[in-house]
């Protein structure tokens, strides 16, 4: 079969006009990228906030391998599935990170004839805003520098500022830099370190904010420093939100764009879920909910990190509430999960598959305990035999008396998914219970790790190390106890050590810092070894991504 980019260029794409009046946006709505791209213009987004509002899918995954897993095809197959039977869906998916396309992944728009396109500009610059994020995020940090060469008026401590600068590449040398060198003119030299613009807090406030007020009152609470006599400074006293806001103003539009069979989905901004909170905006979700009978959207990795995210963190703040859940898993990386190595998998094995169920079976178990319907959406590779799909159907049944469905939309595109979508359909009207949250905002910053820790990762306990044990106490004392917790953890495991798969139990969490991201609304809490700057991999993507003699790019994936 042709690779993801191959079939990508050659599918003919709808004008964006077509696309967006199948949900009724007419064209004087759209701020145009082309033919195949466009911006909702905030005026509109405004206009639709009486209608009702559609159902709500989230598809998540079972902890991620190098096998695959394929959360973001599943999303895109089954929106198109739902089209094909009659329900007017709109896909919400987040935006690639320029970063991981040159690092592992190559790209994250799907996959064979379940994508989302034009899929080349989506991976790489797309509408710019990630760069009008990195630029708002520097400009803090520019001013933040700048307040202090300039007489200090706020009393900041350098050695306390907490705003670390972003940029949107893996780049592990700049970590932890030192800054300002060079003399009197070049100001105060300090440590400073940069992030990823995904990790980035204005990355998280921008998709959390409800519109363009929301986003510039949630600038300004964000903590960037400390005063001398350990007062929090934000973002305000520095007089950096108006600015900010002004570079974010474009960027806060939702993008629209289309599968490979001409559904509308909104692709709009991109947190990482092994560090920040892991989904799109909530101005994406929001309008997709006034235009669509349904709404897919995903989390990030994993239903332990992503999915606990989404309803802890997004659907805490703003209102929302799945009716349906798909964990995405594959038979790969069941047996994976099960020992079996993955040049060995090609082979059945149903004792791997079975020991490897132990993982499906904890997401099945932890996403039921939010109190939401569940199905499972087992991706189809051409190596699966049927006696091991029938084999993970029958322990869905048995064991967790939940439906599992094979898809197989990334060689068959929606209609390979629609079984998955009639399921959703089912589920999505059928009993409804209150959403349960891990914990509740009044509990203790430190319980709430715990209960996430010991209900969510099996773990025994926590260990919260001292210099994290002392911030989370001044959290708690400055008034931000109430926020919840937002996990930054390996992805590979409910551990903090990638290595163990499967569902460990009994391990212990340790816990090496604590971020407070005021402005978004949450607690980062910083496990084992996770990197807020991830660095490249030995052999990065971005050696296969080149343009040919045709001036075409190859390499995506």
């Amino acid at each position: 079969m042709p690779s993801d980019i191959e079939i990508a260029r050659a599918a003919t794409l709808q004008p964006i006009t077509e696309v967006a009046a199948k949900i009724g946006i007419p064209d004087d709505a759209l701020h145009h990228y082309g033919k195949h791209i466009a911006k909702i213009d905030h005026a509109f987004i405004k206009s639709i906030e009486t209608k009702s509002e559609g159902k709500l899918v989230l598809v998540t995954a079972i902890s991620p391998t190098p096998a695959g897993e394929g959360k973001t095809t599943t999303t895109v197959g089954l929106g198109d599935a739902l089209n094909r039977i009659g329900q007017k869906t709109v896909m919400c998916l987040r935006e690639p990170s320029l970063g991981p396309c040159f690092g592992m992944k190559g790209g994250a728009a799907g996959g064979g004839k379940a994508q989302v396109v034009p899929m080349e500009q989506i991976n790489l610059h797309f509408t710019g805003d990630f760069h009008a994020i990195t630029s708002a995020h520097s400009l803090a940090a520019a001013l933040i520098d700048n307040h202090v060469y300039w007489a200090n008026e706020l009393n900041i401590d350098v050695r306390r500022i907490h705003w670390r600068r972003v940029v949107d590449m893996n780049d592990r040398a700049l970590r932890a830099i030192t800054q300002s060198l060079g003399g009197v003119a070049n100001g105060f030299p300090r440590e400073d370190g940069f992030d990823i613009t995904v990790a980035s807090e204005v990355m998280a406030v921008f998709c959390l904010a409800k519109d363009l007020d929301d986003l510039e009152a949630r600038l300004g609470r964000i903590v960037i420093a400390e005063t001398r006599d350990r007062k929090p400074v934000t973002l305000k006293d520095v007089k950096a939100t108006g600015a900010m806001t002004v570079l974010l103003k474009d960027a806060l539009q939702p993008n629209l764009v289309q599968t490979l069979e001409g559904n509308p989905a909104l692709i709009h901004g991109g947190p990482f879920a092994n560090i920040a909170h892991g989904c799109n905006s909530v101005i994406a979700t929001r309008a997709g909910l006034k235009l669509g009978d349904y709404v897919v959207t995903e989390a990030g990795f994993g239903a332990d990190l992503g999915a606990e995210k989404f309803i802890d963190i997004k659907c805490r703040q703003a209102g929302l509430k799945p009716s349906a859940v798909v964990i995405v898993a594959t038979v790969r990386a069941l047996k994976m999960h099960g020992g079996v190595s993955k040049k060995e998998l090609g082979s059945e094995n149903l004792e791997a598959l079975e020991k490897g169920f132990a993982n499906l079976a904890r997401h099945v178990a932890n996403v039921r305990s939010f109190g939401l319907p569940v199905v499972v959406g087992v991706n189809h590779f051409y190596a699966d035999t049927d006696a091991e799909h029938a084999k993970l159907k029958t322990l869905c049944r048995d064991q967790l008396q939940v439906e599992a469905i094979t898809c197989k939309h990334w060689a068959e595109g929606g209609a390979g998914a629609e079984e998955l979508a009639h399921a959703v359909v089912k589920l999505a009207n059928g009993e409804q219970k209150p959403l349960s949250y891990v914990y509740e905002t009044e509990t203790k910053l430190t319980d709430k790790i715990l209960a996430i820790a010991t209900k969510l990762y099996g773990a025994g306990d926590i260990q919260v190390e001292s210099k994290a044990a002392t911030k989370l106490a001044q959290f708690e004392k400055d008034g931000y106890g109430h926020l919840p917790v937002c996990m930054a953890k390996t992805q590979y495991s409910f551990s903090t050590d990638p290595s163990l798969m499967g569902a460990p139990s009994g391990h212990l969490i340790a816990v090496r810092d604590v971020r407070l991201s005021a402005g978004a609304g949450f607690v980062v809490v910083i496990c084992g070894e996770i990197m807020t700057m991830p660095g490249l991999p030995k052999i990065p993507a971005s050696e296969g991504i080149h343009l040919d003699a045709n001036g075409q790019i190859e390499g995506l994936f």
